[in-house]
């Protein structure tokens, strides 16, 4: 039998992480098409509101059922206000690997919500659904992602050479493709240790998980 994901709620300081529904499909229009977005993903451009439709109603449900990943919206805790997105894919459920990306909206970026978003999803992924090992790759040149990555205590493995393509927007407004260096980090259980404490010594936020 397949495994599969739950379907969850994951609660920290500041953030609920939740499947996405129709609420968030404006905000999630507007956070897809931002630039960086558009540059360092494959989120089709431009992003439409059906198209945010589709990825919440079809794409991500079968996603989960199949075993392959899960999409959880990343909202304020108080506010419900959507700042971001966490995605798993190309889970083994044999190897018991997965890997891990986000997105953040440009209004919320440098309030550490990646950070405690992707270090929540990894508590659970460690202690609940017993996974052995996380993967996040980053394109070369995106350094703010490659930050969360070290700052949740990912190790960097290596480089897969000209295996990412950014893209930059041209005089015209169209989007060019351009080849890239992705960098792969890995995150397992025993990296975490101490990861909490050191952020909240830095000023960071306090990690606490509760998930139903």
């Amino acid at each position: 039998m397949t495994n599969t994901f739950p379907e969850i709620s994951i609660s920290t300081e500041r953030l609920v992480l939740r499947p996405l529904d129709e609420d968030d499909v404006p905000a999630l229009a507007e956070m897809m098409n931002d630039e960086l977005v558009a540059a360092w993903t494959a989120v089709p451009q431009p992003f439409t509101e059906e198209g945010g439709r589709t990825w919440i109603f079809e794409d991500a449900p079968k996603e989960r059922e199949s075993g392959a990943g899960l999409t959880l919206a990343v909202a304020e805790f108080l506010t419900q206000r959507l700042v971001g997105v966490i995605q798993l894919s190309k889970t083994n459920w044999h190897v018991r690997s997965t890997e891990l990306s986000y997105i953040v909206a440009p209004w919320a970026r440098g309030e550490g919500y990646a950070s405690e978003a992707a270090l929540a999803t990894a508590q659970w992924l460690f202690r609940d659904q017993r996974l052995e090992r996380i993967e996040l790759r980053t394109a070369a040149d995106n350094t703010a992602s490659q930050q969360v990555a070290q700052k949740i205590g990912c190790i960097s493995e290596g480089v897969l050479r000209n295996a990412c393509i950014a893209r930059t927007r041209t005089e015209d407004g169209t989007l060019a493709e351009a080849r890239t260096d992705f960098i792969v980090w890995s995150l397992l259980p025993e990296d975490l240790e101490g990861v909490t404490e050191q952020l909240a010594e830095a000023g960071g936020f306090t990690a606490f998980s509760d998930w139903n």
